[in-house]
């Protein structure tokens, strides 16, 4: 089975509105009424009381495959493009060695030192609680600056650093304006999108500028390491040294190793410490779970430190426990795909019409978005179990999640997606989470503040807030 049929079998799909005049099987498949022409079914899909609230449902009522309405008829949302066709594929060739598995092996001892400056800043907390968001982000910008780019973040342009976080901070916002901006947005020429970023308003000035502070942090970094390289300076290997000792068919031109510094700075520092937030709160709701993940931690530090190396995929509660985590809560919930070309989507099981008939292919044509609701696929009983809706990290180790054709590169998951577009970085953030959790958990017990419950909330993507809808993992947090 290829990747499309798979995709096409397993994942729950949301069929979004045409965007073309011809006609095609999305028009007459089933789906949710909507509550709004201006907003379609937008509002319920992104800004619900808790994410899922109406997704999940209509799964259930609808089947795997259904129709939403988005705004003013329209579902295209707004996307930057980094790069596409041969530019995307010359991109992930050259970049694929920094994200190997033997390559990402050797930022362990990167990953070590990052985690241990967590455990310093929480043995000076006082409070008796604390927000684990801004430790783990400050935490997984120090991976990323250190093993991708090859120095510290104190090396990086102050500038830079805080507006990184203000481009976090944008990205943990969602409003119906939003959705209706989007929705406009998606109606323009991109020529057009593209210009309007230098109009004077004041989330554009934000990304605006830490586009260019990006860029030029940039290429210091490339001059940097090009500099060391023609003075014989031994390189560590991180991507700019890649590239700087690459032959000349497999280096790609410095302005587009450039052009990756703002999406790995935010793309890898933000998913990867929310999915840890996520994981930290399910650990305080489950204490016995804790306790056993604490043991086996122990366990085996205590053989590594005999053997001199830990073996970090050699520990099955960690491993389950970390699956479960990016299962229930995918850091992008849903993916925006858009047709190409004409294609015929085969099902694996039939889905019902507006004229009452049942097909069991959908012919997309293109340039119609379909959105692949991989929050949704990763709670299908028939793959994860009857309790697909519960945090269980047994679920792994018992036989209960089903051991058929891969889609995603990671325990069957979609979390980082698959196909051609998969997350590069999809080793590198597992591992930097076996990591940490070996140091956070083998050193702290956590648990949740009398009174609080965390929410999961849609912006961008998925991050726990507190009652009031603010990014926060609040927990209480003591020394073993």
């Amino acid at each position: 089975m290829n990747y499309t049929t798979g995709v096409a079998a397993l994942v729950t799909v949301l069929a979004l509105s045409w965007i073309t005049r011809r006609r095609s099987t999305i028009r007459t498949i089933v789906g949710p009424p909507s509550p709004s022409w201006i907003f379609g079914n937008m509002l319920q899909l992104l800004i619900s009381p808790e994410y899922g609230d109406y997704e999940f449902n209509w799964g259930k009522m609808y089947g795997p495959v259904y129709r939403i309405k988005g705004c003013l008829g329209n579902t295209q949302r707004l996307k930057l493009i980094m790069c596409a066709g041969e530019d995307h594929r010359q991109l992930r060739a050259f970049l694929n060695p920094a994200f190997a598995a033997a390559a990402v092996r050797q930022y362990q001892a990167v990953f070590t030192s990052v985690a241990q400056r967590i455990t310093e800043r929480l043995d000076l907390c006082e409070a008796p609680s604390v927000d684990v968001c801004p430790l783990l982000c400050d935490a997984t910008l120090s991976s990323i600056s250190e093993a991708l780019f090859g120095c510290p973040v104190e090396d990086l342009n102050a500038d830079f650093v805080e507006g990184n976080s203000h481009i976090l901070e944008l990205t943990s916002t969602q409003s119906a304006s939003h959705i209706l901006f989007d929705g406009i947005g998606s109606r323009l020429p991109g020529w057009f999108l593209r210009h309007s970023l230098y109009l004077p308003i004041k989330s554009f000035n934000v990304i605006r500028a830490q586009l260019n502070l990006a860029q030029s942090q940039g290429w210091r970094l490339v001059s940097e390491k090009a500099e060391a390289a023609k003075q014989g300076l031994e390189l560590e290997g991180d991507i700019d040294t890649v590239n700087s000792s690459a032959s000349d068919s497999r280096s790609i031109r410095e302005e587009d190793i450039v052009a990756q510094t703002p999406l790995m700075t935010v793309a890898g520092q933000d998913t990867t410490a929310k999915t840890l937030a996520f994981g930290l709160i399910e650990l305080a709701k489950n204490p016995q779970f804790q306790e056993s993940l604490r043991a086996e931690i122990h366990a085996a530090l205590q053989v590594g430190t005999v053997h001199g190396n830990i073996s970090y995929d050699s520990m099955p509660l960690l491993n389950a426990f970390i699956k479960e985590s990016l299962r229930m809560y995918p850091a992008l919930p849903i993916a925006d795909r858009m047709a190409s070309e004409d294609v015929v989507i085969p099902l694996s099981q039939s889905v019902a019409t507006t004229n009452g008939k049942r097909v069991t292919q959908i012919h997309i044509r293109k340039g119609e978005l379909v959105t692949l609701a991989l929050a949704s696929y990763q709670r299908i009983e028939s793959r994860w179990g009857a309790d697909a809706d519960k945090f269980r990290p047994s679920r792994w180790l018992d036989g209960t999640v089903y051991q058929g054709e891969a889609v995603g590169p990671y325990g069957n998951l979609l979390s980082f997606l698959g196909g051609p577009r998969m997350c590069l970085g999809w080793r590198f953030a597992v591992f930097e989470m076996q990591v940490f959790l070996c140091e956070l958990v083998g050193k702290f017990s956590f648990s949740l503040p009398a009174g609080h419950s965390a929410k999961v909330k849609f912006a961008n993507t998925l991050l726990p807030t507190d009652a009031h809808g603010n990014k926060c993992a609040l927990l209480c947090v003591d020394r073993i």
